[in-house]
């Protein structure tokens, strides 16, 4: 009874999993089919690009310092008896470029973009608002996910970019004022250690991010469907299945450029 409820469950899971993967390569393929048209809906281009770059700037700006004066002092603690703090500087420059940087923002992205996409869609699905589109022959991917992805693909990795200078600002005003590091010995070690490769690492891994963010709160959204309760529970999904899919390509992507 057990293994039959097992095989069960797993059966439905896998389903759905091929379902919704089927769901975003259609995405895909109605977002290439209409790249054409791109310069046409610029305007709805250029308001999703706000919304997602100028409107996360704030939240950017507090997760970038703390991140950067948090890893100063976590860098500070493990070299505590072993290595100079001189080194501060390059061990988290280094990491803020590889991981810290685009992962986090990544993710505080996919809490208030994804899931935003995701509302915004899911409300004009449960209100037949998507409907309408169609009867006035608008495709909804054209109209509705177009713009959010192509946003996303371009935004977040200037929010990356940016988020990466604030960090090591936050990082190195902890160094200078709490932990000894003047500024020339910080910024030697920075720029003695830099390596092109971990930034563009950073920048492609972001721009995979946003593009997998964008993705899934459009096709939760089109899914949606029991009214206000049905908003809230695509809401939610959205975060939780971008989250989860970032961390999942930031492992993936870590074997494909440094293997």
């Amino acid at each position: 009874m057990l293994t039959t409820k097992f095989f069960k469950s797993l059966g439905q899971k896998s389903k759905s999993f091929f379902s919704d993967l089927g769901g975003i390569s259609q995405i895909i393929w109605e977002i290439t089919r209409f790249l054409p048209r791109v310069w046409r809906d610029r305007r709805l281009l250029i308001q999703q690009m706000h919304h997602i770059g100028v409107g996360s700037l704030p939240l950017v700006i507090v997760v970038g310092l703390s991140t950067g004066a948090v890893a100063a002092w976590q860098v500070a603690y493990q070299f505590k008896g072993m290595m100079s703090n001189s080194f501060v500087g390059s061990a988290v420059s280094r990491a803020i470029f590889l991981e810290l940087g685009p992962v986090l923002t990544g993710i505080v992205i996919a809490g208030r973009v994804g899931a935003s996409i995701a509302a915004e869609i899911g409300t004009m699905k449960v209100t037949e608002q998507i409907d309408a589109l169609e009867v006035m022959s608008i495709p909804s991917n054209r109209f509705l996910a177009m713009p959010r992805v192509l946003a996303a693909l371009i935004m977040l990795p200037v929010l990356v970019i940016f988020a990466n200078t604030v960090a090591l600002l936050g990082s190195y005003l902890v160094s200078n004022a709490f932990l000894g590091v003047s500024s020339q010995t910080f910024f030697y070690s920075v720029q003695k250690f830099f390596v092109f490769k971990d930034l563009i690492y950073g920048i492609s891994k972001s721009i995979v991010f946003g593009g997998m963010t964008a993705l899934v709160g459009c096709h939760i959204g089109f899914q949606t469907d029991g009214g206000a309760e049905g908003v809230g529970k695509s809401t939610i999904k959205a975060f939780v299945v971008s989250s989860a899919s970032i961390l999942v390509a930031d492992y993936l992507l870590w074997g494909l450029f440094f293997e």
